[in-house]
């Protein structure tokens, strides 16, 4: 047994029990993680709520066979991409060839032979575990070029074109032009600066540099250092920007990460709340982990765009309330440090209401997933 393993979910569809009872003894004794139907219409309503890495599916059911949950499952966008092995007892050639054009991987005939259904389910599902590395390597690759080619260089242009103009015009602006122009050169500056750490951050994750060095902290530091950190740019839009967190509120988290994750839940608050408005950061002790949220009085997210932006593989990218721009990628920055910590993070928004960031941190060592 691996610990690999354990991480699979494999869920088994015959309706005879004892075939479900031995195929699940075998996997179960790998580690594997089993869930059982006996008829296609459970089978159907368990991946509704299931996210499974393979599916064992018995060909010759009653009501709905093998055939027609595979079709209804290779037609449904969340499961198409969901190995499928098929368990019959039948050798024919006919019923293999059906099942391949339905969207099958492989079959495995019955009475199993335990080395044979090992074999299979670890063939596919290592299949499965590659193809979504080369996918997500995919989108990383796109994201990135996609950053260079046109997010990186916004603030190169308008570096550019202001400092140009301002040299071309310098002796006839009057003091109160020339600071504008100094003002939105400097906003320009902050911009690129900021992406490119965030770049240059996120790339030291992807090649595995940055180390998980975790230690006892005081929460309410990091969250007091930021606010700080970050008040100037609170201070240019009227934002009241403060910390509630008590002094002496434990974590145990990687330093370095975690100031990260405050920082860019912090700016993009900011970015997204309008002159005036509210940033505040607290927390709530819950069981053992330590509950953190960045709130703000900004313009919120619709709902069909929260589940957006903690994606690789989807562009989602919108001005702040002054128009400042961003690409998105500190908040997949924060999602991956926050679980590398072995916490959790989420978004509450409602259009025109605001915002809430939240993540959970273990307030002491060895609680980590």
């Amino acid at each position: 047994m691996t610990d690999h393993s354990k991480m699979f979910k494999i869920l088994i569809v015959d309706d005879v029990p004892k075939n479900i009872q031995l195929a699940g003894t075998i996997l179960q004794k790998e580690g594997y993680n089993i869930f059982f139907a006996n008829n296609g219409e459970t089978a159907l309503n368990l991946t509704k709520t299931n996210d499974f890495d393979l599916i064992l599916l018995d060909i010759m059911m009653p009501e709905m066979d093998g055939f027609e949950v595979c079709g209804q499952l290779k037609k449904d966008a969340k499961n198409s991409d969901i190995p499928i092995i098929f368990l019959t007892a039948k050798s024919d050639t006919e019923s293999m060839i059906k099942g391949f054009d339905t969207g099958a991987v492989d079959y495995v005939t019955k009475p199993f032979n335990e080395k044979e259904l090992l074999a299979r389910v670890r063939t596919h599902l290592e299949l499965k575990d590659t193809r979504q590395n080369l996918q997500e390597a995919n989108a990383t690759k796109d994201k990135f070029f996609s950053i260079i080619a046109h997010d990186l260089k916004n603030p190169f242009n308008a570096l550019l074109g202001l400092s140009k103009l301002l040299l071309t015009n310098f002796d006839a602006f009057d003091e109160k032009k020339k600071k504008q122009f100094i003002e939105n050169i400097f906003q320009a500056s902050e911009q690129g600066y900021k992406l490119l750490e965030n770049l240059l951050d996120w790339s030291r994750v992807q090649m595995g540099k940055i180390k998980w060095k975790p230690d006892h902290l005081d929460i309410s530091t990091y969250c007091f250092e930021n606010v700080s950190l970050l008040e100037a740019s609170a201070n240019n839009k009227k934002i009241n920007l403060h910390s509630d967190i008590n002094t002496g509120t434990p974590v145990y988290a990687d330093p370095n990460m975690v100031t990260m994750v405050i920082r860019n839940l912090m700016s993009n608050a900011i970015k997204f709340t309008q002159k005036g408005g509210e940033v505040k950061i607290t927390s709530e002790t819950k069981g053992n982990y330590e509950e953190i949220t960045v709130s703000d009085t900004g313009t919120g997210i619709k709902p069909e765009d929260i589940e957006k932006l903690f994606r690789i593989d989807v562009h989602h990218s919108t001005l702040g309330t002054a128009k400042e721009m961003g690409t998105g990628l500190g908040l997949i920055l924060c999602k991956e440090f926050v679980e590398k910590n072995g916490g959790k993070i989420r978004i509450e928004s409602e259009p025109g209401s605001g915002s809430r960031f939240k993540f959970t941190l273990p307030v002491k060592e060895g609680v980590q997933k």
